[in-house]
């Protein structure tokens, strides 16, 4: 077997730098046994599997251990986790952080000045963020509240097909607001999954 690739193995005890447990580490009586191209072997034993393992200059990877019994593969445990970081690195490359994006509205807003608040909040929630609409009363303002929350009331049907409201429209001191959160994949997420499943296929 590849000593490269198992650090530690002579001891039976999986080190704390490995996310699996290889070879001499797998302690189990037998093993749900496949092979380097994901072909189900059997059900075998310990010993049985760690020698076909090294009849194939390969290592015994233990895959699933919470298995009945355990899954174990036959691979190349150098190839193994370096195709297992790819998949992290894309999947954690495919996610983006979701950030608090504010609007701000003024009690009376014309229909231009809506529209146009109304086609940032939408981009802000295709890009996957949360969007806080926040409505400042300033003086004696706070007496034409009801007016504020018609016009939270509307934003929020208007972007009811892709967002949905999280909690209720609160009114704090002299601001009235409402967060909504998006419904659907954000459109970067989703340009990435088609990139990666290109190169995979």
């Amino acid at each position: 077997m590849k000593s490269t690739t198992a650090p530690n193995r002579q001891d039976g005890r999986a080190s704390s730098s490995n996310k699996y447990r290889i070879n001499q580490e797998i302690r189990v009586p037998e093993v749900r046994l496949f092979d380097a191209e994901g072909n189900l072997i059997g059900i075998r034993s310990r010993s049985e599997a760690l020698h076909l393992a090294e009849l194939n200059n390969l290592d015994l990877v233990e895959t699933v251990p919470n298995g009945k019994p355990p899954v174990c593969k036959i691979i190349d445990y150098g190839k193994f986790i370096y195709e297992a970081q790819k998949k992290d690195k894309q999947m954690k490359k495919s996610q983006t952080q979701q950030l608090l994006k504010e609007i701000r509205f003024k009690w009376r807003t014309d229909t231009h000045d809506y529209n146009f608040k109304l086609k940032h909040a939408r981009n802000f929630i295709d890009e996957g963020n949360k969007v806080k609409a926040t409505i400042v009363f300033r003086g004696r303002e706070i007496t034409h509240s009801n007016i504020g929350e018609e016009l939270i009331r509307k934003f929020v049907a208007d972007t009811a097909d892709i967002a949905k409201i999280d909690g209720k429209i609160k009114l704090e001191g002299k601001s009235m607001y409402v967060i909504i959160t998006p419904t659907k994949p954000n459109k970067k997420s989703e340009q990435d999954a088609e990139e990666t499943s290109g190169q995979e296929n």
